[in-house]
């Protein structure tokens, strides 16, 4: 079993379109519960010590077979501090990329045209490399990008994680006229959604990539940024990103900046 190709932190390359599996501790994941409870009796939960907002719309992007369910507790929280917070809509986070993409782009689409400006988008894993294609081909819509524990550089995952995503590109394959887009749910596949991985986000879109050394699904070092000012570390797991106290203050941070400034972009 082929290991990942070293990558520096100085370092980082394009994305790259192979698939290969990650030396990673996912024995560490178990320890998510302890992040939800730590969140709860967080002050930054409760709105204590951070900067709120004035009604910035936010979309949220669930990762790998998720769904937006699993995001409530950050949708919520964006609610309570002042943000007009969104779901996706993109269903389970688990079939052609090129459609949950696309599903993703509509709502950005519906919530750009209510409020009448540019979306914040916060993306957690793959729905943070959705969030960047998207952004990519549909930049004047999308105010800023958050990604957390996102491998947008390339796909560097436990073998756990790799077996399940054969198992969905087995399935996407079953389908009339699949026989198109042999590489469809890799990073060979021709679609818009992995071109705009390729492309990389214009300098017009802020992007924010968050990470943790811990992670226990992906590679950490594919979840970031050449520029290092564009990357934030926190201490956690890969699940537990949307559950993380520190994860919270820097959105907190981030979209207030953001929103003070907003000739920077």
């Amino acid at each position: 079993m082929a290991e990942a190709s070293p990558v520096s932190e100085q370092e980082t390359a394009h994305f790259e379109q192979d698939m290969r599996p990650a030396p990673v501790p996912i024995w560490l994941e178990g320890l998510v519960g302890l992040e939800w409870l730590t969140l709860r009796a967080a002050p930054v939960y409760w709105g204590w010590g951070v900067p709120r907002g004035a009604g910035a719309p936010v979309v949220v992007v669930p990762g790998f077979l998720g769904s937006d369910l699993y995001l409530y507790e950050l949708y919520w929280w964006l609610r309570r501090m002042g943000y007009r917070a969104h779901y996706s809509r993109i269903g389970r986070n688990a079939e052609c990329l090129d459609v949950v993409r696309s599903r993703l782009i509509a709502t950005i689409d519906r919530v750009h045209a209510e409020a009448g400006r540019p979306v914040h988008v916060i993306g957690h894993s793959l729905g943070g490399m959705l969030a960047r294609s998207a952004a990519a081909h549909h930049p004047e819509q999308v105010a800023s990008v958050v990604t957390l524990g996102s491998p947008f550089r390339g796909i560097r995952s436990h073998p756990l994680v790799l077996q399940a995503s054969d198992r969905v590109r087995a399935r996407i394959t079953l389908r009339p006229g699949a026989e198109s887009r042999p590489g469809c749910f890799t990073g060979y596949c021709g679609c818009e959604a992995v071109a705009g991985l390729r492309q990389g986000l214009p300098a017009s879109v802020p992007d924010l990539a968050v990470y943790s050394r811990t992670d226990g699904i992906v590679d950490w070092r594919y979840c970031i940024n050449d520029d290092p000012e564009g990357n934030v570390e926190v201490s956690g797991t890969h699940i537990g990103m949307v559950f993380n106290p520190q994860v919270y203050r820097l959105l907190a941070a981030r979209l207030a900046e953001l929103e003070a400034a907003p000739a920077a972009r």
